[in-house]
């Protein structure tokens, strides 16, 4: 049982290992394919068509595709991101900075929203077909229905509108204490908690409601077990791979969550500057992000099947 465990997670590696490198295929040839020509940006209009020729050369952009593919693909694997075309200097440098703003506010939204989503979900399956289920059940439906662009939006008009409590733009370098973290962070991580915890607590509700229906649990409670000590010994247990699947598929929407939220904001993050990098064709930078956001994604989904793997009790 053991080497058929440990082979089911190498699989689940191998499959990773694969998909990481069609994603690296495909954000390669599908940031080469943006519209615009990005010497002739970085130069301007009043560029001569001989300038914008010799700075296509000099960033190898004539060479044919499958070779710049191959040589940005060599730098990944030795840590090299390259150079970034409108900054001119290191893509590791630039992002090293907003990668950490990025991850402190993954990581504020995520000891928010998790505990949150994980009792909200469990209560509810406790008590299904209470009022209290029903409510959460329809402000979760609601929420899960409007896009995170719309919840910023009314977040801004509410809190920095109409009642002044916070500001409408998140700039860390004016954070001089507590309270002014707490002001900046408040409006983007109120955000981002409404939009991944709703999914959380309906795929944990449904997680806990399926296994509350197994004979075994129901044979706990004819045994006259209470209800509470029937979810946390019995039904959680054997609820705990959907569960980290329902955490992890809600964290992965992050991932395009961090990316309006940094924009409507003005956090300075790594999505604020992925956004940025589009607007001056600039690949290197473009590419760089992109596979960070993916390497998350990534990561993330396969934890999780790794997960629901070794808690799988047939398995074991």
């Amino acid at each position: 049982m053991k080497s058929g465990v440990l082979n089911l997670v190498l699989k689940r590696l191998g499959i990773a290992a694969v998909t990481l490198l069609i994603v690296m295929f495909a954000v390669f040839f599908a940031t080469s394919m943006l519209p615009g020509d990005t010497a002739s940006i970085l130069l301007g209009q009043a560029a001569t068509p001989e300038a914008v020729a010799g700075l296509r050369e000099a960033m190898h952009l004539n060479d044919p595709a499958i070779l710049r593919f191959l040589r940005w693909l060599l730098g990944l694997l030795h840590g090299d991101l390259g150079t970034s075309y409108a900054n001119e200097m290191p893509v590791a440098t630039l992002i090293g900075g907003r990668l950490l703003n990025t991850m402190k506010l993954a990581g504020i939204t995520t000891l928010l929203s998790v505990p949150l989503a994980l009792t909200l979900g469990i209560t509810a399956a406790m008590l299904r077909g209470s009022v209290y289920d029903r409510t959460v059940t329809v402000l979760s439906i609601g929420v899960i229905s409007v896009p995170e662009f719309m919840v910023a939006t009314l977040a801004v008009l509410l809190f920095a509108v109409y009642l002044k409590w916070l500001p409408a733009l998140s700039s860390v370098n004016e954070a001089h204490s507590l309270t002014d973290l707490v002001r900046i962070y408040a409006m983007p991580v109120i955000t981002l908690t409404f939009v991944i915890s709703a999914q959380m607590i309906r795929m944990t509700r449904a997680a806990v409601i399926e296994t509350l229906s197994t004979p075994y649990v129901e044979m706990a409670l004819l045994k006259g077990a209470s209800r509470s000590r029937m979810v946390l010994r019995h039904a959680l247990p054997n609820a705990l791979g959907p569960i980290v699947n329902a955490v992890a598929l809600s964290l992965s929407y992050l991932v395009g969550g961090v990316i309006i939220v940094e924009t409507i904001f003005n956090y300075p993050g790594i999505a604020k500057l992925m956004v940025d990098a589009v607007a001056t064709r600039d690949l290197p930078l473009i590419q760089s992000c992109a596979m960070i956001f993916c390497l998350g994604y990534l990561f993330l989904i396969t934890a999780a099947d790794i997960v629901a793997i070794m808690s799988n009790p047939r398995l074991r």
